[in-house]
């Protein structure tokens, strides 16, 4: 499931494993009714897509070969998911990523007298700065009476969290192991880590709770916070107000650790550089560590109430250990028991007022949900591509764009056009949400178009976030109030890019948001393909 949820990431459509044995296997170790898993045996062997020793290997236009025996323990990141880092590289990772050069380089002061002024008729950006010294910084940070020290390369969010990964047990027990062995040497978690467990499913806590493990990971604060995504697409909520205080005053490049499996730039938490996909019991390891310039095979995790140092491999569970937690924790009845009243909900759920009838009745005071001017008229026939003249550039970037930089799924920052919208029709700033549970207004998503805090836009060099020039008087403005002006004027936008141009995600509000700003071009010199039917659709 992990492999083919990150299908887009390797550029192909869908990520298709054959039915098995296996395939079955899980299906009644999961609740399926014996009826139905024998309809899928039958099925798939008379399509002849079952699987199993002797089966004709099918034709491909290409193969690919993977020597297991050249397997070994990664992460990715530290700003994409598709940039596999072996676990011993993890420590040099994060300087070879922002090591010549930290985007925030720019002084501080520089850049917010420059957005505080961008309204103003003579703003203009900065000239270029020297960059910051990327040399190692520190700040004391005080947490619940304790005083800890945040360098480059902290860990301030560690989440177990809901992406496919959490659906396999071995490696949720195995999470729950390393844990337990971690509590019974001595060691906890830094105070400045941020922790969560959101498993995406409730027999995840089920099984944890038999194997009596969940305990353990309680122990190093990996509490329950909900069902469903949460760090992976940035509702890890704020830092508390000392990390983000210490972050921001000394341009500190700290660090996400998460089971996710996207960590695409200003993703995962606006605060947060640098961000790293691992295994749940990988996560908890860093949280351990509280850092990321470490490397886990030859340093310590910390030390036993003995002060004796503690090194991963003295936690790390065996094959034998996990195997046999997996075959005492979990049989159907816990999947059976999860999922018969899955969709009964709690009270608050089965006290919500359902609307009847056949069509939506929009609400034109709701701030989630509001109907969208591209389906209001449909014609039948799509209308005629027309020239465009006298267009101007809204946006230019570089390579490697993705449709986390067009369209944020994360958190809505204070000051941004979203936030002045929700703002102005009543919504206190604790309840902005995210781009993400907003995506059925309009209103909140075209104004969240290229707001990615870590956009580099061209038009406005060394400044990061969703800001551009006005022409031709060369304003510096946000790019949705500088859109809105251009359509004032009745000028045509473009966008200008580099190669790669819509990876990621296959987003629909990257392309929605984009044509809602006025923009009748993207040119590029090349697009991601699903990303690239959707400009085009």
């Amino acid at each position: 499931a992990t492999i083919g949820n990150m299908s887009p990431e390797y550029g192909a459509t869908c990520g298709f494993f054959p039915v098995d044995a296996e395939t079955l296997r899980y299906l009644t170790a999961t609740g399926r009714p014996a009826a139905q898993v024998e309809l899928v045996e039958q099925y798939c062997r008379a399509q002849d897509l079952f699987r199993e020793d002797g089966t004709r290997d099918p034709e491909f236009s290409d193969l690919l070969t993977l020597d297991l025996r050249s397997v070994e323990a990664s992460l990715a990141g530290p700003r994409r998911p598709q940039d596999r880092v072996p676990l011993a590289e993890v420590k040099n990772s994060l300087e070879q990523a922002f090591g010549e050069q930290f985007p925030s380089g720019r002084k501080a002061k520089e850049r917010m007298d420059w957005e505080s002024a961008a309204s103003g008729e003579t703003a203009r950006p900065p000239a270029d700065a020297a960059p910051v010294d990327p040399r190692p910084k520190s700040a004391v940070v005080a947490l619940n009476g304790h005083r800890s020290e945040l360098t480059h390369g902290s860990v301030v969010i560690a989440a177990i969290t809901s992406c496919t990964n959490t659906s396999n047990p071995s490696v949720m027990l195995g999470a729950g192991l390393l844990a337990r062995n971690a509590v019974e040497r001595g060691l906890t978690v830094a105070p400045y880590v941020k922790t969560s467990l959101a498993p995406g499913s409730r027999a995840v806590v089920d099984y944890l709770r038999r194997a009596d493990l969940l305990r353990y990971l309680e122990a190093l604060h990996f509490d329950l916070v909900g069902f469903g995504c949460t760090t992976c697409i940035g509702n890890s909520g704020p830092l508390p107000e000392p990390v983000a205080e210490a972050v921001d005053e000394n341009g500190l490049v700290v660090a996400a650790v998460l089971s996710g499996n996207r960590n695409f730039e200003g993703r995962i938490h606006p605060q947060v550089r640098a961000s790293y996909l691992a295994s749940p019991p990988l996560v908890v390891a860093f949280a351990l560590a509280a850092t990321v310039d470490i490397d886990l095979r030859t340093e310590p995790l910390g030390r036993d109430s003995s002060g004796r140092p503690v090194y991963l491999a003295d936690i790390w569970p065996t094959s034998e250990d996990v195997q046999k937690t997996v075959a005492g924790a979990i049989d159907s009845d816990i999947f059976k028991e999860t999922y018969e009243h899955i969709f009964d909900g709690e009270e608050r759920w089965a006290a919500l007022n359902v609307p009847t009838g056949a069509l939506w009745e929009w609400d034109d005071a709701s701030t989630y949900l509001r109907e969208p001017p591209f389906v209001r008229g449909i014609a039948a026939e799509p209308p005629a591509v027309r020239d465009i003249s006298g267009a101007r550039v809204l946006v230019m970037v570089g390579d490697s764009v993705t449709t986390d930089h067009i369209s944020p799924a994360g958190s809505i920052a204070p000051g941004s056009p979203a936030a002045k919208y929700l703002t102005d029709h009543g919504i206190d700033r604790r309840d902005f949400n995210s781009y993400g549970s907003r995506r059925g207004n309009h209103e909140v998503m075209v104004r969240g178009t290229f707001a990615n805090v870590r956009l580099r836009n061209e038009l406005v060099p060394g400044v990061e976030g969703g800001w551009t020039r006005h022409f031709p008087d060369e304003e510096g403005m946000t790019i949705y109030d500088a859109a809105v002006r251009y359509q004032d004027e009745g000028v045509p936008l473009i966008v200008i890019t580099g190669k790669e141009y819509g990876t990621g995600s296959s987003r629909d509000w990257a392309a929605k948001g984009v044509s809602l700003l006025g923009v009748r071009a993207v040119i590029a010199e090349s697009y991601e393909r699903i990303h690239r039917s959707n400009l085009v659709g």
